[in-house]
């Protein structure tokens, strides 16, 4: 019997995502879970195509190759998932961050002082927003909060890992965990796809994150948007500026949201795709 080797396996790895929910990007999707399992870079089987694998090896890649193919995303696969060049650790527990939720994190450095600030994450997840500004803001001290424990130990274990000790990581639902303080940034990633939302069916990756993290309580897709709008203010330091991701279609909901709550300077910002990503207002 012909030994298998990376060469064939990536071959077929990419035939099969090809053919399936996740064909997006198949070759690379391949290349990555089979790297994974070998614990070797991708530039190892495109430089050693030939080498053979052992059965086993062989085996689990094809047991992770069928879970891809189903929709479960890459990141719950591997447990990886680079955010702001941060390699964060990622579980089913949080949801994967994206690279538009990058937004979130530059428009909090361009409003932020580069000196000492207080800053709260609502909503935390992975910590990936938390922990890129502690990268890049070393004085600021930041709150990161979220009413899931499961969540709040994947973003724990990946600050001890970074060597991040500036974030302080509270356990409650959003703004609740802050008590009387107030800060000079407030940032949130919160769920904003409503529980009609057509993407939630054409998306099968969507079913396997947690639903917490994608769809508010109730279904309603503006709930936690709502709620965030109005309680911010009071933990808010004169001058200290809200700042929300939303869905992209979402924008003028988000903006009239703000401005009702008496926010000032309300703006919307594009991300890549050219979509109205994020909104900020300033108390």
């Amino acid at each position: 019997m012909t030994a298998e080797t990376v060469d064939s396996l990536l071959a077929e790895g990419t035939r099969v995502l090809a053919a399936s929910a996740a064909a997006g990007a198949a070759r690379l999707d391949a290349e990555l879970l089979l790297a994974h399992v070998l614990g070797e870079p991708r530039s190892l089987l495109r430089s050693h195509p030939e080498d053979p694998l052992a059965p086993a090896a062989a085996a689990r890649f094809r047991g992770l190759l069928g879970r891809r193919a189903a929709g479960e995303p890459l990141a719950y696969l591997t447990g990886r998932r680079e955010f702001w060049s941060l390699d964060l650790a990622v579980t089913p527990a949080v949801l994967v961050p994206r690279p538009e939720t990058e937004l979130l994190v530059e428009r909090a450095l361009a409003l932020g002082p580069p000196g000492a600030a207080r800053v709260a994450d609502l909503g935390t997840g992975s910590g990936a927003i938390a922990l890129a500004l502690a990268r890049e803001r070393p004085r600021w001290h930041i709150v990161a909060t979220d009413v899931s424990p499961a969540a709040l130990e994947v973003a724990r274990a990946n600050g001890a890992a970074l060597g991040v000790a500036s974030v302080e990581f509270l356990a409650g639902s959003w703004l609740e965990p802050l008590g009387g303080r107030r800060f000079d940034l407030l940032l949130s990633n919160p769920p904003y796809v409503g529980a009609d939302d057509p993407a939630l069916l054409a998306d099968p990756a969507l079913g396997f994150e947690p639903p917490l993290a994608l769809t508010p309580p109730g279904g309603d897709a503006l709930e936690s948007l709502r709620l965030l709008a109005r309680g911010a203010a009071a933990h808010l330091a004169p001058g200290g500026w809200l700042l929300l991701e939303h869905g992209a279609d979402q924008g003028p909901e988000v903006r009239a949201l703000l401005v009702a709550a008496g926010f000032a300077h309300v703006r919307s910002h594009r991300d890549l795709a050219g979509h109205e990503r994020m909104t900020e207002g300033q108390r």
